[in-house]
């Protein structure tokens, strides 16, 4: 049976991808880049941000950095905007024996509480979820759950999380677990304090039909089931697209599509899956495609689409494959769908200075045309995006790269449309 508790979060998840449910302009082509934010390393700032950005309500932007401030072990910030103008706000400093090195975005409820995993360091050194919450312009840092290394419990959390409607928490592992190939885990809150499920357990071989190592967070469809990717595994060890179904709190799970590299599919997903309104699913693999001229000839890797039919049976479609230097190669982040059902992401490498793109698909009958609406310089404007982009509600993209920027070590930037 469904969890109808959980249907809220689709809607939620749906609002987020969308960003705000904007409007959608006609046309993307070509854009302007502006960096709002170039980050300067050392103990009091933060570099190599590889996450994307949240909105609060009041339009306040929030990311992490995976390394810098003072033990460099990444923070938490914060920009505000005045007048036009965008200023930092540093929120927390991670140190290793508390968990550091954030790969992934934050999560914000109601009450304007921050969530993140830390793949790194904690407590029993396997990792740790971790929640900020603001009281009089100070931020408090406590850790929900410390993954134990070498643990049933998960090992190295890398993805973002999710809630479901009753501010139960949903995340992935890339490591642990039973057969030690990474967790799906539930963190539930009581009386203030957090317990942790682990609800499916990938397993860790070459033969894991499941799939293993999962890198992505996951998303809700409207009868609370729960998707997402594994970096491996599946019948091809490419990775795969999987389902998690719920009946009274049992999960069981269901590989939607193997990936194979074929020189055709693509393969290694380091990015979840997104859903449009019709239950379909969209997104990217890191490898693979029609073109294998990149890295190492290992592909520059495809957008995907899977849909399923009455049968519950899903059929890949491949929208489109990169081609390095022309349009960008290894796109890592998740996509954005737009309400005029726009694909929007990044690329973390190719373009024409090989510094990563953000690109456009637009639909036409059943085609999909790529558009690169900026391609990174890999110098003062930035470079190198790890994560996929936010919007705002006049439809602007948002997004960070790892590199670049006035001192190198990456921005906050906004492409104006």
């Amino acid at each position: 049976m469904p969890n109808k508790k959980r249907l809220a979060i689709f809607v939620a998840a749906l609002s987020v991808a969308l960003g705000f449910l904007v409007t959608a302009k006609p046309l993307y082509a070509a854009s302007s880049e502006q960096v709002l934010y170039a980050f300067q390393g050392g103990k009091h700032d933060g570099s190599e941000p590889m996450a994307d950005l949240i909105f609060d309500s009041s339009g306040n932007l929030y990311g992490t950095t995976y390394t810098g401030g003072t033990y460099k072990g990444g923070t938490v910030f914060e920009l505000t905007q005045n007048n036009g103008q965008w200023t930092e706000s540093v929120l927390h400093i991670f140190q290793d024996k508390y968990g550091s090195a954030p790969k992934a975005g934050l999560a914000i409820d109601n009450a304007g509480n921050l969530y993140g995993t830390l793949p790194s360091g904690g407590t029993h050194n396997g990792g740790a979820v971790f929640e900020l919450i603001p009281s009089g312009g100070e931020w408090t840092f406590r850790i929900l759950h410390a993954f134990i290394n070498n643990g049933k419990d998960g090992l190295g959390p890398e993805g973002r999380l999710i809630f479901d409607e009753s501010g139960n928490l949903y995340g992935t592992s890339i490591g642990g677990g039973t057969h030690g190939g990474g967790t799906v885990f539930e963190l539930k809150s009581s009386n203030g304090r957090w317990t942790e499920k682990v609800l499916y357990s990938f397993c860790s071989h070459k033969n894991c039909r499941d799939g293993a190592e999962p890198v992505a967070g996951l998303v809700f469809d409207k009868q609370g089931n729960l998707y997402s990717t594994t970096s491996l595994g599946g019948t091809h060890n490419d990775g795969t697209v999987f389902e998690l179904v719920s009946d009274n709190d049992n999960w069981r799970e269901k590989v939607l599509h193997s990936f194979d590299h074929n020189g055709y599919d693509g393969y290694h997903l380091l990015a979840g899956v997104i859903l449009d309104t019709a239950g379909n699913l969209y997104g990217t693999t890191f490898y693979g495609g029609a073109d294998s001229s990149c890295e190492d000839f290992s592909g520059c890797g495809i957008v995907f689409e899977l849909t399923p039919n009455r049968n519950e049976i899903w059929t890949e479609k491949l929208l489109y494959s990169f081609h390095g230097r022309v349009d960008g190669s290894n796109p890592r982040g998740a996509l954005v769908l737009d309400t005029g059902g726009y694909l929007l992401g990044t690329t973390q490498t190719g373009g024409t200075d090989n510094a990563g793109t953000v690109f456009a698909l637009s639909p036409d009958n059943g085609k999909w045309t790529l558009n690169v609406l900026y391609a990174f310089g890999g110098q003062s404007d930035g470079g190198y995006p790890n994560a996929g982009i936010t919007l705002d509600k006049g439809g602007n993209l948002y997004g960070t790269g790892a590199g670049g920027g006035l001192y190198g070590n990456g921005v906050v930037f906004e492409i104006i449309r």
